[in-house]
């Protein structure tokens, strides 16, 4: 047994975990969770007239079964079940429903009409649940559906119309005739045995490099999650989560929905994108999952009224020794650093809230929280790679910012940064009960992370051959490269399929130099690819850049730019990124974009599509 100073932070942390209550299953959590905080508010939601009206636990439980007792009702036990529709408490309730009744299918409520039909079909889905402005779309291309008495439930308790769907019921409706049932002394929901291992959830995902797949999780693959994320973060019962994400994605919905639920806490749902901070300021939540994009915009008008309101004495340019003191590890080097001396999105008019005067820096935190709603104590990020000054910004203001790694495969949490143990340059450590490796290490310790454990999917629907590619000896294969550093923090560098190896073997890890070029505040986003050119062997460094057209017009001084000043800044750009990467990791070609690249729902931009369509010929 190793003394706690021979330990990793890893293996400290395993001395660490909070405790909780096992649950294997979804329907045990709903009853242990009604039982337990009975009374006790789990969602505060808005009526007709905007007014914030709050719903118990026992009423969730109680609306859960109500549904599950008419779907069962109506011939769906043991039946593929969709889910369709912007965040809302009957999304939760349907959600919880379906996957206890049957199968839930999750679908993303962006997709074209074409896409939701497809995967109604592959699923064999009997019953769909949503929105009436999908169920609208799908209408007109009905044709395609290869079940045409697929029974609709709409959200929006909508009246029948002429030429529309004969087979659709109202959500409230549907719901009060299972009440009424269960009232009367149907116990069907009730008498359900879930088999833990059992595929129950069904989602779509074709994150970001194309070719839609089925992943297959069970109950027993949820709840090992929620136990594992509980055991390293903990969730107070006053805590009122804020949901942003689409709930269909298991980030959202796990860590979300599900932990809270299991945990005790509130839930309320944001209007929209551009009420955020009108919602906030309405619900005054105290935890938020987000994107590292959401968050960045945060972190720009934060930090930007902070400048507006401070003296301008207080409002310096970063002089040498502060250029020498930012640094970063790079992707493909774990062991070097390299300097950053360029202007950061990180560092907006370079304030230091710690170098501020005790009282400036006071009135700033107070006012930053009261901006954000006055409770908030958490944000935690997902999806893709945050800039680590950035957190430690947010840090310094009093506001914990918890990075992690996961995938629709792993439920999805793998790692992440925990209440005990931080490093803002990393996604973070292993959560309880989950193991990770890196497989094929190169000459700087990067491979493929591959994870094991409880939380890993059962396999890809009806795909073999795709998920013995993946799943290998109880090791599910991620696709996605990093390193692990000596105290067990895990290092994301891209993925697999992305990586661009040039004729003499060198690889290059596009997201590295994506990383570079974003850091400039004058590049909104960026994509890089390796091309070829014609009677050329030889793999290309080439990007594709969404300027910021607002920070660019700051930088002239307010003049509005031609496109021949854009880009010869962001040619300025790209060559101080080249300063700092060897030859040939160099950009030897870019391109302007006029507007924003095509992204997934969690707002990673899609490395195929219309994405990848490169024009050689533009510089």
């Amino acid at each position: 047994m190793k003394e706690n100073k021979d330990l990793t932070v890893a293996e400290m942390l395993k001395t660490k975990y909070h405790k909780c209550e096992e649950v294997t299953n979804l329907k045990e959590m709903l009853y242990r969770s009604a039982k337990i905080y009975k009374a006790r508010t789990a969602f505060k939601l808005k009526n007709s007239n905007d007014e914030i009206y709050k719903l118990t636990y026992e009423d969730f439980k109680n609306d859960v079964v109500s549904l599950g007792t008419s779907l069962i009702n109506h011939g769906f036990l043991g039946k593929r079940i969709a889910v369709i529709g912007k965040n809302s408490y009957k999304w939760a309730v349907s959600y919880l429903a379906a996957t206890i009744v049957g199968i839930a299918v999750p679908i993303d409520k962006e997709l074209h009409a074409e896409d939701v039909i497809n995967f109604l079909n592959i699923s064999e889905s009997e019953c769909i649940l949503g929105d009436d402005k999908n169920f609208e779309q799908i209408y007109q291309a009905k044709k395609l559906l290869n079940n045409q008495n697929i029974l609709f439930i709409s959200f929006d308790n909508i009246s029948k119309k002429e030429n529309y769907f004969q087979n659709i019921e109202n959500f409230d409706d549907f719901k009060n005739q299972g009440y009424s049932l269960f009232s009367n002394g149907d116990n069907s929901f009730e008498e359900i045995k879930v088999d833990p291992d059992e595929m129950r959830i069904l989602l779509f995902t074709s994150g970001t490099t194309g070719n839609a797949k089925g992943v297959c999780l069970s109950h027993r693959n949820i709840c090992s999650n929620i136990l594992s994320i509980y055991g390293i973060v903990k969730v107070k019962r006053s805590d009122l989560f804020f949901s942003i994400l689409p709930l269909h994605h298991t980030y959202e919905c796990t860590i979300g929905f599900l932990l809270p639920i299991y945990s005790g806490a509130s839930i309320c749902y944001c209007d929209g994108l551009k009420y955020i901070l009108k919602n906030m300021n309405e619900y005054h939540p105290s935890v938020i999952l987000c994107v590292p994009l959401l968050l960045e915009n945060v972190h720009k008008n934060i930090f930007k009224s902070i400048a507006k309101s401070l003296p301008k004495k207080y409002l310096q340019e970063k002089n040498s020794s502060q250029e020498q003191n930012s640094k970063i590890t790079t992707n493909s080097k774990p062991k070097e650093n390299i300097e950053l001396k360029n202007m950061s999105k990180s560092n907006n008019n370079s304030i230091d809230i710690t170098k501020l005067p005790f009282v400036i820096r006071t009135v700033i935190k107070s006012k930053v929280k009261n901006s954000l709603g006055g409770r908030l104590r958490v944000f935690i990020v997902g999806a893709a790679t945050l800039n680590p000054n950035i957190i430690e910004d947010f840090n310094k203001l009093n506001l914990n910012v918890l990075q992690g790694y996961g995938l629709t495969e792993c439920s999805p949490l793998v790692v992440g940064n925990t209440d005990f143990f931080q490093k803002a340059d990393s996604v973070g450590l292993p959560i309880p009960n989950v193991e990770v490796k890196i497989d094929n290490p190169n000459e700087s310790g990067i491979g493929e992370i591959s994870v094991k454990g409880p939380n890993v999917m059962l396999g890809y629907y009806n795909m073999p051959s795709e998920t013995e590619k993946v799943l290998k000896n109880g090791w599910f294969h991620t696709g996605d490269l990093g390193y692990i550093d000596s105290n067990g923090y895990l290092y994301i560098t891209g993925r697999c399929k992305s990586v661009i190896v040039t004729k003499n073997g060198k690889n290059i890890y596009p997201e590295e130099v994506e990383y570079y070029l974003n850091d400039s505040p004058l590049i909104s986003e960026s994509l890089v690819l390796g091309i070829h050119k014609a009677n050329d062997d030889e793999t290309y460094i080439n990007a594709q850049i969404f300027p910021n057209l607002e920070a660019i017009s700051e930088y002239l001084k307010g003049v509005v730019p031609t496109k021949e000043e854009i880009k010869k800044i962001i040619a300025g750009v790209v060559a101080s990124v080249n300063s700092k990467l060897p030859n040939y990791k160099h950009i030897k070609n870019f391109i302007i974009r006029d507007k924003e690249f095509e992204k997934t729902t969690t707002q990673k931009i899609k490395r195929y599509g219309d994405n990848i369509k490169f024009n050689n010929s533009s510089k």
